[in-house]
Parts: C-alpha cells; structure tokens; sequence
C-alpha cells in the first residue's frame, strides 16, 4: 500500500515580476546571484541564454516575458533561482528562472490554495493562477517549459550537460538560505 499525500507541503513564493510562482519546496535546487548569461542565437526572448551553475550550463528563462506578464520593480536585486527538472532527460536536469526579491518559504494545504482562473486560456507556461493565503499566485507548468526548452537545445545541438573532468555536485532542497 502506498503512503498517504501529504497533509501539508512546503513550497516556495519565488518573485517574478509583479508575479509569485508557487514552486514545491523540493523542485529549487538553488538560488544564486544573477549572472548576466551567455545568449543564444535564435531563441525566443524569454529564453536568456545560459548560465553557468556548478558545472552545468543551464537554459536560463524570463517567466515574465514567456507568460506576457508585468516586469516588475526594476530596482529590486535580480537573482535566479535554478529548478530540477521534472522529465529526467540528461540533456536537461536544470532549469534556470529569473527572480526578483527574495523567494519565500511557506507550508501549504489543499485548503490554503485557492483556483482563481476566470475560465479564459491561460498564458504559455501557466499552469493555473491561485490565491495562496493572500497572495495572487502562479503555478507554472513546468513539463511544458521543460518540453520547450529541450526542443530549443536540440534544434541548436547544445546540451546542459558538464564537462566530462569537471566534478558536479548534486544540490539539496532549497533550504531557505541566501
């Protein structure tokens, strides 16, 4: 018999803009300080580049530009907070997303987040918009950005893969730490 789901699940309200992305705790591998990315030929604009983080080259992404939504305060620091992605393709472990502020930790339930879609289509890589105790929230849709991205790398014929002597450390949970 399998466990039972979780009563409750740590997330993280990563700043995007004027947007918060609701992320499970366990999919931040890391946030780290903006480093301007090394760019790619044509991409989309909401693909930056890539950035280099412990080895890898990671595909770094404006959710802003991807979802058409606000910039934000241009005056807060910018940092990028890199996601283990979901699909387990070697070609893509990481996903990079550009932040702003501080990412804030939070224990959630089932009756903390509410649905607040109006029923009209929602922007590509959004997967729902909640309400989260009393912040507007968005889910991204992951696997969609994930699929978008790997398409990207293999049109170019580029990879995030490390160097093969270059040592790789595997990143815990986002803990909360700056």
């Amino acid at each position: 018999m399998s466990d039972p789901l979780p009563r409750e699940i740590r997330c993280v309200l990563v700043p995007v803009g004027n947007l918060r992305m609701l992320l499970p705790n366990a999919t931040i591998a890391e946030v780290v300080t903006y480093s301007a990315p090394a760019p790619l030929a044509g991409v989309p604009d909401w693909m930056l580049g890539r950035i280099a983080w412990r080895g890898w080259q990671v595909p770094l992404v404006s959710f802003t530009q991807l979802a058409g939504a606000p910039e934000g305060d241009a005056e807060l620091s910018m940092r990028v907070a890199v996601l283990k992605a979901l699909g387990g393709d070697p070609k893509l472990p990481f996903i990079a997303v550009l932040t702003q502020g501080f990412p804030r930790l939070t224990t959630l339930n089932a009756e903390l987040i509410l649905p607040t879609h109006d029923g009209s289509e929602l922007p590509p890589g959004v997967r729902a918009h909640v309400l989260v105790r009393d912040d507007v929230a968005v889910i991204p849709d992951l696997e969609w950005i994930e699929a978008q991205l790997l398409d990207m790398l293999d049109e170019l014929n580029v990879h995030s893969q490390p160097e093969a002597d270059e040592a790789v450390d595997e990143p815990e949970s986002f803990d909360g730490s700056y």
